[in-house]
């Protein structure tokens, strides 16, 4: 066939590109060396042709890193960049780094991805992996480096969808949980449940974020990974109602703190620095679990318990959403929709029309028009 020929074990298929230079490029077999031949002909008909780029996987990321300004309007955080460069170094580079990005394919994605989820690590943890690895695939088709994106389209093992396995403590467990926390951190513990914060916004808050003439604890940052920043999300932004009780409860703890300005943590500790998440977790909240009989529950469940107490109370989605700092009442829902309370009340309907009534109603009158002629 005309512009193909063999060489050793592989076929050539040579060519000239648009600006006239001969290109070659080649194939296992002779069908293959045909159906690239007929693309790559396609594509200079059509002024798509692109040349391979021998660039190495781990080249372009290194570019990448660098110059990558996000995917929105939002851009990026610089703290989420230096987690896909740190992901990069320590996982998908020593599997496909040597690559050239023209020459990795959808099955090498789908393996690093399978090898990832058999050492052990969870479905979460691969997704957040993987993530610039595909954000890293869609510049470089958006730069022309590559045609395709091997990633776009992979299922990940565990599916892409939120946790459906959110569990939250009844209001028998929550109290048996509060009793056994030491007095000292039962606010804390009651603060988590009634607003839904993380505990890295819990860490973050000031005084100055509470108002308790308007009851309302206005979320505006976030610790994270030692860095005071803005919440995850512009979502995050918020300000959560509380109860007249907690907010009394606020105003006594304030009163009492030797820490009361309005720049200090809310719930400091005894140095008045911000409170170590791990610390409270490992020295106050498993202990009193395990005492509590619910041995299970984290600082996280406190959020879920948050959910799951709003929806029993009647608050909807959307409502949940706000309070919660969720980028959409669909993740809202699709994560905690096991909490929704079966026992719901059964809904009220208009009464339907009877016979008796249908025949107590006038007949209406037809008008009869006469069959032309």
């Amino acid at each position: 066939m005309p512009g193909i020929y063999r060489r050793g074990g592989r076929y050539v298929v040579a060519f000239r590109d648009a600006t006239g230079n001969q290109r070659r490029r080649t194939a296992g077999t002779m069908a293959e060396a045909r159906a690239l031949k007929g693309e790559i002909s396609a594509d200079l008909s059509r002024g798509e042709y692109r040349e391979q780029s021998r660039i190495t996987l781990a080249e372009y990321a290194d570019e990448w890193v660098r110059t990558y300004a996000g995917r929105t309007s939002r851009g990026i955080r610089p703290t989420t960049l230096e987690e896909y460069r740190r992901d990069l170094e320590a996982h998908v580079l020593p599997v496909l780094g040597r690559r050239r990005l023209s020459q990795i394919e959808p099955r090498h994605v789908k393996l690093l991805a399978s090898d990832l989820a058999k050492a052990g690590r969870l479905p979460s943890t691969v997704r957040n992996i993987m993530a610039p690895l595909r954000a890293l695939f869609a510049t470089a088709v958006e730069e022309g480096v590559v045609r395709t994106n091997p990633c776009a389209g992979l299922r990940l093992p565990g599916g892409t969808t939120p946790d459906r396995h959110a569990r939250a403590l009844t209001e028998d467990e929550l109290a048996r949980l509060v009793q056994e926390v030491p007095e000292a951190w039962r606010l804390v513990v009651q603060f988590l449940a009634q607003t839904g914060l993380r505990i890295g916004e819990l860490i973050a808050l000031r005084w100055e974020d509470i108002d308790l003439g308007a009851r309302r604890v206005k979320v505006r940052r976030r610790l994270y990974k030692g860095v005071i920043d803005t919440p995850k999300s512009r979502y995050g932004i918020r300000d959560v109602p509380v109860s007249p009780e907690l907010a009394q409860a606020l105003w006594n703890h304030r009163s009492a703190s030797r820490h009361p300005g309005d720049t200090d943590p809310v719930f400091p500790s005894e140095a008045g620095t911000p409170l170590n998440g791990m610390n409270l977790l490992n020295r106050v909240v498993k202990p009193a679990a395990i005492r509590a009989g619910v041995p299970w529950a984290a600082l996280h469940t406190l959020r879920h318990t948050c959910a799951s107490m709003l929806f029993r109370g009647g608050w909807n989605a959307k409502q949940v959403q706000m309070v919660l700092g969720h980028h959409s009442p669909a993740f809202t829902l699709a994560t905690y929709v096991h909490l929704i309370p079966d026992d719901l009340p059964e809904p009220v309907f208009p009464p339907m029309a009877t016979p008796d009534h249908a025949a107590a109603r006038p007949a209406r009158r037809v008008r009869r028009t006469s069959p032309r002629t």
